[in-house]
């Protein structure tokens, strides 16, 4: 007996690694070993590495403003011990004797780690709900929303579709990393706050120029959404083991291309999200009709709202033996295992998650915008404005204000000027900063000293 700081070593519940024996092209069929044993990094720990995600996500407004109502409520209505087929109780509120136990998830992790992980999850759903906001919506009926949606909507969609006593669970529903709970519900959320909100100023007409107004920040977010989805993916194996890897290499080979570079990044994240719910039941080689069915339904998105694709294909291409992988989950697979009410199973959760999102978001939003003060719709000056500047009060490029000044004469009457933007001090508009300035109208074709004086001839 080996004893370090009062602990038995020889008592710890170790994966035993053995010398690989060669068996088989495979190396062995998980279903009757398990194939866990051979590999030197199964030894390093249980708790999956997510830098990428909490990268992602320290940027995401969500996430503060979600988090609290995580450890308040969001564990113990999603996740609790104690949980019924489709919410949970007020047992551990404030997150009371939430340490060192099992967690509904795993034996394999404590609740407080679990807890720590599903509320990135909770946080980056309501971030994919919110977008809908962008251009026409007020801030604070929106900050109010999170807090209520991520209660009253994801809560409660999670924990049928995760917690083991959940309705969908029991059924035998297979959702490995938030198709249901994330994505369809944030996608229906989206749909019923664009469409409580109205069209944009301007819909249908040239005043509306539907063009990235920055590809490099694309980019940059596609990779932190890249790198953050093998989190959420392989991290959903709850431990480093094949399954976690398998996982990890359909999501990187599901993520589609394009030539263009919004087009390549826009590919990217339509095979991320189709992947996510069959990542861990899944092979290799079904990632590959994964991004291309995914990329081309989400190309016609715009028409047909929103799409269950990456959840009916988990009914086609889920197996029991990847599923295995981690020696411990056992399921009856799909099309593949000639399993074929797996494809019931998946509709009915898909389709009840998406209704529940939909209308539970419209009545939540209605209630919202009858309240004195969070209307949700920003009025058509701040729209001509600009939400930033309305709002908030800032700018993500100093060139917007700068150049709605130059256009408007603002340093004659300063009657153009924002009301946080204004300066008391009036400064001539061909220079702020010690920055001389442009008059921008020289890009429309003909230039202010054009117009003034006419061609020689």
């Amino acid at each position: 007996m080996v004893v370090l700081e009062g602990i038995d070593l020889d008592a710890l519940n170790y994966v035993v690694k053995a010398p690989y024996n060669g068996t088989g092209a495979q190396g062995g069929d998980p279903m009757t070993e398990n194939l866990n044993i051979w590999y030197e990094f199964l030894l390093l720990g249980s708790c999956p590495k997510k830098v990428g995600t909490f990268a992602h996500l320290a940027l995401d407004h969500g996430h503060g403003r979600i988090f609290l109502p995580m450890v308040l409520l969001g564990l113990l209505l999603t996740f609790s011990h104690t949980a019924g087929p489709y919410i949970g109780n007020l047992a551990n509120f404030g997150f009371k004797d939430v340490l060192a136990q099992p967690s509904v998830g795993s034996d394999r992790i404590p609740d407080l780690l679990f807890a720590i992980y599903q509320g990135m999850f909770s946080a980056i759903t309501v971030a994919l709900a919110t977008g809908a906001v962008a251009e026409r919506g007020r801030m604070l009926p929106c900050v109010v929303f999170m807090f209520v949606w991520a209660t009253v909507i994801y809560d409660p969609i999670a924990c049928w579709t995760w917690n083991p006593s959940g309705w969908s669970n029991k059924m035998g529903g297979l959702d490995f990393a938030g198709g249901t709970p994330v994505h369809i519900a944030s996608g229906a959320a989206a749909l019923a706050y664009s469409m409580m909100l109205g069209k944009r100023r301007g819909h249908g007409t040239h005043e509306l120029n539907y063009r990235p107004h920055n590809v490099t920040h694309i980019v940059i977010g596609t990779v932190f959404l890249w790198v953050g989805w093998f989190g959420f993916n392989a991290g959903s194996a709850l431990s480093a083991n094949l399954r976690a890897v398998m996982a990890a290499f359909v999501t990187n080979l599901a993520a589609c291309r394009k030539w263009s570079t919004v087009g390549f990044c826009s590919g990217v994240v339509a095979g991320l999200v189709a992947i996510t719910p069959g990542s861990g039941y899944v092979p290799s080689w079904a990632a590959v009709p994964y991004g291309i069915l995914g990329a081309g339904f989400a190309n016609y998105a715009t028409k047909l709202k929103f799409l269950i694709v990456g959840n009916i294909l988990t009914a086609f291409f889920a197996r029991a033996d990847i599923a295995h992988l981690d020696n411990i989950q056992t399921i009856e697979g799909g099309w593949l295992n000639q399993h074929w009410i797996q494809l019931a199973y998946q509709l009915a959760d898909s389709f009840a998650g998406g209704t529940y999102s939909f209308v539970g978001t419209c009545c939540i939003l209605f209630i919202l915008n009858l309240i004195p003060g969070l209307q949700l719709r920003a009025t058509e000056d701040a729209e001509i404005l600009g939400i930033d500047d309305a709002e908030i009060g800032e700018f993500a490029y100093d060139y917007v204000e700068l150049t709605r000044e130059v256009l408007n004469d603002a340093d004659a009457e300063g009657e153009a000027a924002s009301h946080y933007s204004a300066d008391v001090n009036p400064f001539d508009p061909r220079e702020k900063n010690s920055i001389p300035l442009m008059d921008t109208r020289i890009y429309a074709g003909t230039s202010a000293q054009q117009q003034q004086q006419p061609h020689a001839r």
